[in-house]
């Protein structure tokens, strides 16, 4: 009964955090990323890449910094233990891109198509996810610190033994995400929407959630509540 009565907590006001933008000069020389890239091996630094194509490219270790790509496809590319600082997404398609083991530290993605995106064992920091399409996303292993989930759809994501600290997700789709092995204590779910979450009990304790969610959940538990 404890567990039950725990789920059925609902805090009203979110945990608000605050998430660093990405630090940005104000103007940006636009580039063409295939010409950077030549010349500048695995470092990409200071610059705008919009209405572009990059193709089939494997690039373990790349850098970018202080990058704006603003309507750019990313087509079949990997970029294992990619490194992005102060970087923003606008309106990309990063459809099964390959970012696995990246590390992520002040990142915006906006209204994005992300879907299958593999960020398997990153680590992300002060990242936002905002009117993104993350359907089928791979999360597995990552650690997360600062990372916000707006309006974002997340169904099927697989959010499996993540470390969560200061995670918050508004208003999402994340209907039969997997959040498996990843302790929700403390992450607010009460205003994003799902018909069922893959997670045990134990992941749940401490999340926060609203009562017809809390309802729904009390059959993990086997009970039958009669109104």
């Amino acid at each position: 009964m404890k567990i039950l009565a725990d789920m059925k907590k609902v805090i009203s006001v979110s945990h608000k955090i605050k998430i660093q933008q990405p630090r940005l000069p104000r103007s940006l020389p636009e580039e063409d990323f295939q010409a950077v890239y030549d010349q500048e091996e695995s470092y990409i630094n200071a610059c705008i890449i919009r209405d572009a194509s990059i193709d089939g490219d494997n690039m373990e270790n790349i850098e970018f910094s202080q990058v704006i790509f603003r309507n750019v496809i990313f087509n079949d590319v990997s970029f294992e233990n990619i490194v992005l600082t102060d970087v923003i997404f606008e309106k990309c398609d990063l459809s099964n891109a390959n970012f696995m083991g990246g590390n992520l530290h002040r990142v915006e993605f906006k209204e994005s198509k992300m879907l299958g995106i593999n960020l398997a064992e990153a680590s992300l920091t002060n990242v936002l996810f905002e009117h993104c399409n993350l359907n089928l996303s791979a999360f597995g292993y990552a650690r997360l610190k600062q990372v916000g989930f707006n309006h974002c759809s997340m169904n099927s994501a697989d959010c499996y033994e993540c470390k969560f600290t200061k995670v918050t997700f508004h208003q999402c789709d994340l209907n039969q995400a997997n959040f498996s092995g990843t302790p929700l204590k403390g992450i607010d779910l009460s205003n994003s929407t799902f018909e069922s979450l893959s997670l045990s009990l134990e992941d749940l304790y401490g999340c926060e959630v609203s009562s017809d969610q809390a309802i729904g959940f009390s059959q993990l538990l086997g009970l039958v509540i009669k109104e």
